[in-house]
């Protein structure tokens, strides 16, 4: 369990208490509801890391896209709906060597333009000598993108980085050196769905 849910959870419960307390009993209830769902939405499950030399998905959610980016780089996307657990995790083991924040708009993660023109954070992993990038990209409802690491950090593979609240999009930009195993309209789990096999 992420601690944002835990204190958005007793927050809104003090707030159904407190209603209830005021007018109706049943009046509080809706913020009771999203009480409880604060803590669903925050959850943070354990994952079962795969070996060797692939790279994993980065969130929970669906594949909306596996697309050419030039210089033989192969952009992977991935769409969280509101559902879907949102603690996003290193595709690869290796370090950081760049972080940039890109302010931007607010389109529903599932577009295309998305991630483009969103607002989103772009990592860049050096894994061997072969450069990752992942971004963290908000979305409609999505309005906080939280990142754990700094440049400079090591990291591994599935190890948690942060998350993005609520409705969101994330994408993997691997190069040339990467076998794409993942096709539009999969589902993939953060951590454990290899979505690509270095080549050897």
């Amino acid at each position: 369990m992420v601690l944002d849910g835990i204190y958005y959870a007793l927050a809104l419960s003090a707030g159904g208490a407190l209603v209830s307390y005021l007018t109706r009993p049943w009046w509080g209830v809706p913020l009771f509801i999203l009480a409880a769902f604060c803590l669903y939405f925050f959850r943070d499950p354990e994952r079962e890391i795969p070996a060797g030399p692939v790279a994993v998905s980065p969130a929970d959610g669906k594949v909306v896209a596996v697309k050419p980016e030039g210089a033989g780089r192969t952009r992977v996307s991935i769409f969280l709906n509101v559902f879907d657990v949102h603690v996003n995790r290193a595709p690869v083991a290796g370090t950081i060597v760049d972080y940039r924040y890109q302010p931007g708009r607010f389109l529903v993660a599932s577009k295309e333009q998305a991630s483009s023109q969103n607002e989103q954070n772009a990592v860049t992993v050096d894994s061997g000598g072969a450069r990752v990038v992942f971004k963290q990209i908000a979305g409609l409802i999505a309005r906080r993108i939280v990142f754990r690491k700094k440049v400079g950090d090591a990291v591994e593979t599935g190890e948690r980085i942060g998350l993005i609240k609520f409705g969101s999009r994330m994408d993997v930009e691997l190069g040339p050196e990467w076998e794409i195993v993942v096709q539009p309209g999969v589902r993939v789990q953060a951590g454990s769905s290899v979505i690509a096999r270095r080549k050897s």
